[in-house]
């Protein structure tokens, strides 16, 4: 279905660029809270926020709406048609079996790999992977359901290579505090899909003003994230049920690590050969790991009798 390029937080995304600093601030709250601002006046908004009320009714009208009563009731409209997710899967899925739900979301997920292929720019991909590798620092930023997407290519990146900052944040002013020390040399991965986090699109639009590469995985041209993004990865995420499908964004990330193990091999094997080295000199996974004797799987127990203990 053809996204709604009219609604309240796609108008915030796309004016957002050339929004002041008061106005970034407002639709960054909204975005991240949206479920406490629908309810707010423009008087309570600006205190929460430290701005004034007229700040926030000038917003409001930048956006295009005859005041702030009308914008407020763009933003109730759009909560509940989020909120109304669940009735839609009612209603898709309702009189389906358990295995016919299970073949309709797999089958999904493959389209939407599938679609990934199509589009995603081969060009863009190796600068992304070329970025990644030159770069001093490599920070990446990952908010809600992203943040498993970030955590994963964190892990990853940390045996190919030193220098990897996974943000972690709750808020704005934290993300700068982690980001403080980003220049030119540097690197960040912005992951965000629909909703889109304006906590990542700051965090990019930071590093982008320190002249750091900027490589953002997100859904579509029409993303916020390729706002400051010279590297753009696309990757489908529909929504199919509560859950954001996050199959192809995955897919693209195991790709991107694959594509920089094959960049350097040695450094990789040198990397895996040390973590190797530490996890049986201090026996890491002495007492948990699972070795297979025939087709019998077999815990390792410590050597020490129990009554050695």
């Amino acid at each position: 279905m053809e996204e709604n390029r009219n609604d309240i937080i796609t108008r915030m995304n796309e004016k957002f660029v050339s929004m002041s600093k008061s106005h970034k601030k407002i639709a960054a709250f909204i975005t991240d809270h949206y479920e406490q601002a629908v309810f707010m006046t423009a008087a309570r908004l600006g205190e929460n926020l430290g701005i004034s009320e007229s700040t926030v009714v000038r917003f409001a009208s930048g956006l295009g709406y005859d005041g702030y009563p009308e914008f407020q009731k763009a933003l109730e409209e759009w909560v509940q048609s989020k909120l109304s997710t669940v009735q839609k899967i009612s209603v898709k899925y309702g009189k389906s079996t358990q295995s016919e739900i299970l073949s309709a979301v797999l089958t999904a997920d493959i389209e939407k790999i599938q679609d990934t292929i199509e589009n995603l720019d081969p060009v863009a991909f190796e600068a992304a992977v070329d970025s990644i590798l030159e770069a001093e620092n490599i920070y990446i930023v990952g908010i809600r359901s992203c943040e498993p997407l970030a955590d994963f290519l964190s892990f990853y990146l940390h045996m190919i290579r030193g220098n990897v900052h996974l943000i972690r944040t709750t808020n704005v002013s934290e993300l700068f505090e982690q980001m403080i020390r980003i220049n030119e040399k540097d690197a960040v991965i912005g992951i965000s899909f629909p909703r889109y986090s304006m906590r990542t699109l700051k965090a990019m639009e930071f590093a982008n003003d320190r002249n750091a590469k900027v490589i953002t995985i997100t859904d579509s041209v029409h993303s916020p994230m390729n706002l400051y993004s010279s590297c753009n990865l696309l990757a489908r995420s529909d929504m199919v049920s509560i859950v954001d499908s996050l199959v192809a964004p995955l897919s693209v990330i195991n790709a991107l690590v694959v594509a920089l193990c094959l960049k350097c091999p040695k450094e990789v094997k040198q990397g895996l050969e040390t973590l190797e080295d530490v996890w049986n000199t201090y026996q890491v996974y002495y007492n948990d790991e699972i070795n297979y004797i025939g087709d019998e799987p077999m815990m390792v127990r410590s050597l020490k009798k129990e009554s050695d203990v």
